[in-house]
């Protein structure tokens, strides 16, 4: 047995002749003994288990760890052994022991190490093949190090680095797994030209978080790496709550924001697990992201209704590529149509409700305005019925910033949804009965979202593609944004807190947004980031605002309360909350309203509703 062979190797290296002789009697006996017990020893350790392909400090200490418990038990047993009515004299001895502690651990190790330099060497040769790509990796040596390991292990393949650029002055003449630091970020023209001259044709750039930090200045790294023709790509920071450790497209979306809101993930599973949820306009972009997120999470059951049936089906096929364990269904419908509604939600039984559907263009619904509220005020309340009616927990309404002291229909028919759903709630809780079995209505407000459909990045990146011009309303435009993910994520957060102990009476959340953005300053950044100047290459016209619209939005209206409620990226506010039945009256009028297709009484009844509102009804 190996075992056996390196416990009795130790012997005959410290011991010979007439030592070894008088000894090999008591050796024969406890050898047996001591190589079954070494075995659970090793297991103990995890020395069974660990993967020699991926061998590290973790396990070679584990070896040493192991190697010490079995040295120390030698010493015990030679105490033991000792004993003058036993053997009178040490039978190992101390150098032994030392010994027999030095050669257990580099038998141990040693194979380990060999058969990970192999895979290592084998995994090299496979990246200088002929379809790997020379790359510079930009970003401190820590982050660089975890792209290194991964291409390592095989999951990042087609790429072979040649050098690190790092911005630490502490780097410069390093060099970590064998990969030198060949200066700073903005040595970048210098160091391609140098490693072409030598043979080495660099044809991509990958950056790491450290990179992509706002001190980096990650733009003007895009838009030296473009003007030399290098592809870019971007390694994701481990943090980024799910997304594979694999290259991806630098986004304007990697660069634009705040460091984002830290998520509270384990929350958010312990809310979702198991449960039954529908999501109503689940194939536009917020309703997609929250089907994706619940899914992660463990939802046990998952309802997308969707009036769209391309997006319905993007949606679902999307969701199909998850591999999840949850029960996906897909249903047509529109939010609009009462009876289809609540035929669904009583046949689905869910848990939760997120209201994503909604119409949402400002200008498309100052001039359709009939529509607007027939989509955002009566679809909501046909949703948030159906949910009362079928027995959900929780009702979710999504909002916008454009509720806040509102100016468009938009904004009007988005608060007044808010509304319905605080009146209910507030209805539910007077009640206090455990009427629909405590269920809850919020709404969650929140500016705009990058990379959204109608969104402006998307529209600048069309227009700067086209060559020109980007068009911009208004040089003073300002607006908030977020990503798609990090708003799913604070919904969901949001939800949980409304259902937790200490949320009565909290119905609308907004979430912290951050800094606003200019809008002229988002267009060039934008601008830049494509290698091109403002101005130069690609002018900016400015337009005129539209109808419906303001040049800042804001979150909270002047006379709205606001709370934290201990959770990070969120708060609580407190708009004046209406009656059940003054609410219903305003619906019972905007109704008449719509049938006569009378936009004065529509803009009258939203005025009455929504005392801030400031719509011209002609």
């Amino acid at each position: 047995m190996p075992r056996r062979r390196r416990s009795s190797r130790a012997f005959f290296v410290r011991f010979e002749g007439a030592g070894l002789a008088e000894r090999w009697r008591f050796l024969a006996v406890l050898l047996p003994v001591f190589v079954l017990y070494s075995g659970p020893v090793y297991g103990f350790f995890g020395l069974y288990k660990a993967k020699w392909r991926f061998t590290s400090l973790p396990d070679l200490y584990n070896i040493v760890r192991a190697t010490t418990v079995l040295a120390v038990t030698l010493l015990a047993l030679d105490y033991v052994l000792l004993a003058p009515n036993v053997l009178g004299t040490f039978f190992f001895g101390k150098i032994t022991i030392v010994l027999y502690w030095l050669l257990q651990i580099a038998f141990l190790s040693g194979p380990r190490v060999a058969y990970r330099y192999f895979r290592y060497t084998r995994t090299l040769h496979h990246a200088k093949g002929g379809d790997s790509t020379p790359t510079l990796v930009v970003g401190l040596t820590a982050d660089a190090d975890v792209l290194l390991r991964a291409i390592e292990s095989g999951a990042v393949t087609k790429i072979r680095p040649v050098g690190i650029l790092s911005p630490s002055l502490a780097d410069r003449g390093q060099a970590i797994r064998g990969i030198s630091v060949l200066g700073g970020p903005d040595d970048i023209e210098g160091v391609v030209t140098d490693l072409r001259n030598r043979g080495s044709n660099v044809s991509r750039l990958v950056l790491t978080p450290s990179a992509l930090a706002p001190e980096a200045r990650p733009e003007t790294i895009l838009m030296r790496a473009r003007r030399l023709g290098l592809a870019t790509s971007r390694l994701p920071s481990l943090d980024d709550g799910g997304e594979a450790l694999r290259l991806a497209p630098v986004n304007v979306e990697d660069l634009l924001l705040r460091p984002g809101v830290k998520i509270d993930y384990r929350r958010l599973e312990a809310f979702v697990k198991g449960k039954s949820i529908i999501v109503t306009g689940g194939g536009g972009s917020i309703g997609a992201e929250i089907c994706n997120r619940i899914v992660t999470f463990g939802v046990a059951r998952l309802l997308v209704i969707e009036n769209s049936e391309p997006a319905l089906h993007a949606v679902l096929e999307m969701l199909a590529t998850r591999q999840s364990a949850a029960t996906i269904e897909g249903r047509l419908a529109d939010i609009r149509d009462r009876t289809r509604i609540f035929r669904l939600a009583a046949d689905f039984r869910p848990d939760v409700v997120f209201h994503a559907a909604a119409l949402k263009h400002v200008p498309l619904l100052e001039q359709d305005w009939g529509e607007g509220v027939k989509t955002n005020v009566f679809g909501s309340v046909n949703v948030a019925d159906a949910a009362a009616a079928a027995g959900a927990t929780a009702m979710v309404v999504i909002s916008t910033d454009k509720a806040i002291e509102p100016v468009s229909v938009l904004g009007a028919s988005k608060r007044f949804a808010e509304m319905y759903c605080q009146a209910l709630d507030n209805d539910f809780a007077r009640r206090g009965d455990g009427h629909k079995r405590g269920m809850r209505l919020i709404a969650v407000r929140f500016g705009n979202v990058l990379a959204s459909n109608g969104s402006v990045v998307p529209k600048f990146k069309a227009q700067i593609e086209a060559g020109g011009p980007i068009t911009v309303t208004h040089p003073d435009m300002v607006r908030y944004f977020m990503t798609i993910r990090e708003a799913c994520d604070l919904v969901v957060t949001a939800a949980s807190h409304a259902l937790g102990a200490g949320a009565a009476g909290v119905a609308v959340y907004v979430l912290n947004m951050g800094q606003p953005v200019k809008i002229v300053d988002l267009a060039e950044r934008m601008i830049r980031l494509s290698g091109l100047e403002p101005g130069r290459d690609i002018d900016i016209t400015f337009i005129g605002i539209r109808p419906g619209e303001r040049l800042h939005e804001i979150l909270f209206a002047r006379e709205e309360p606001t709370a934290p409620i201990g959770i990070e990226g969120i708060v609580a506010a407190k708009p004046v909350s209406p009656s059940l039945e003054s609410v219903r009256g305003w619906l019972a009028a905007l109704e008449q309203g719509l049938a006569r297709e009378d936009r004065s009484v529509i803009f009258g009844v939203l005025r009455d509703a929504v005392p801030d509102f400031g719509g011209e009804a002609a």
